[in-house]
């Protein structure tokens, strides 16, 4: 009897260590495959607030809520499964549609940058008169479906990164990166749209110290979102750059621009070794990136043509 316990007790132990090992693994492949998609995270983090922009302040974190449950259903009820299915069935597709999604990247962040040096077109102004709740549910809506886009290319980046791992895994990672982003993601957009609104409360408070805090929040607001635009802007193109190269490359069809940025990366780094890996990839993003901005500049271009092809003259 004693015997057959300790022997049991060993089997728990086992299937114990079995379990850990198996999630330290799922959480490693969750921090990895979540480090590829941060150039979208940080896209996400940027786009979002200006969403909740024009409504007053006891609406937008109900607003910020709504979109985050949103992402998070795109995430989990509509996009993991599919992810699961294409890993199943069509594993085949996954770096073509990445591929896609990288494509989808470098035209919007080429978009931006046109628009900055004044390349763009304004969006038309709709003159329709909308009460607080429609416009609210409008641009909730808007985000979800922005959302989508986003959260559909950093499922597919997870997913290409794990597409090996047992389906349980696959689908525990997915799982766990959606989540975890949706919560950094949101929680970060929801700190910024109230950034001001604790800066006001800190100006009043007698120390100086608080006060001069307050004054900060409430002046650098508006500099960090300009700054989270930019950055949102370079990482979509350096991102969406970067699948294209490494989808070229390893699909067979042109493996030239991925051999390129590695030899100069390799060279840049080599030349600096003290601080060579981080030459290496500030040579490989922003050569990831100018393939990215060449690629959805000619996007742009053939869109254009188009949308003006299909405009009625005047």
């Amino acid at each position: 009897m004693a015997s057959g316990l300790v022997a049991l007790l060993d089997d728990i132990a086992g299937i114990t260590k079995l379990a850990a090992a198996s999630l330290d693994d799922i959480g490693a492949a969750t921090a990895k495959a979540g480090s590829k998609a941060m150039g979208v995270v940080v896209d996400d983090a940027a786009v979002t607030p200006r969403y909740v922009v024009g409504f007053t302040p006891d609406r937008e974190l109900p607003i910020v809520g709504k979109i985050a449950l949103g992402s998070i259903k795109n995430k989990l009820i509509f996009l993991l499964p599919a992810a699961l299915a294409l890993s199943a069935f069509a594993p085949w597709a996954i770096t073509p549609i990445l591929m896609l999604g990288g494509a989808y990247l470098c035209f919007e962040g080429a978009e931006k940058v046109i628009e900055a040096f004044g390349g763009g077109h304004a969006e038309a102004v709709v003159d329709t008169a909308v009460d607080a709740k429609t416009l609210e549910d409008q641009k909730v809506s808007g985000a979800i479906r922005t959302d989508l886009i986003l959260s559909a290319e950093i499922m597919a980046i997870a997913l290409a990164d794990v597409a090996e791992s047992p389906i349980l895994t696959q689908a525990l990672v997915l799982a766990a990166v959606g989540i975890a982003i949706t919560i950094g993601v949101y929680g970060f957009v929801a700190l910024i749209v109230k950034a001001d609104d604790i800066g006001l409360h800190l100006a009043t408070k007698p120390s100086t110290l608080a006060q001069a805090v307050g004054r900060g929040l409430v002046k650098g607001m508006p500099i960090l979102m300009k700054i989270l635009s930019i950055v949102g802007t370079a990482a979509m193109i350096w991102v969406g750059g970067g699948i294209l190269t490494h989808g070229l490359e390893t699909s067979g069809v042109l493996a030239a621009p991925a051999h390129l940025i590695h030899d100069v990366a390799e060279h840049a780094g080599a030349a600096l070794a003290g601080i060579g890996g981080a030459v290496s990839w500030i040579v490989t993003a922003a050569m990831n990136g100018l393939f990215g901005l060449v690629v959805g500049g000619a996007i742009a271009l053939v869109v254009g043509l188009f949308h003006k092809a299909r405009t009625p003259a005047h």
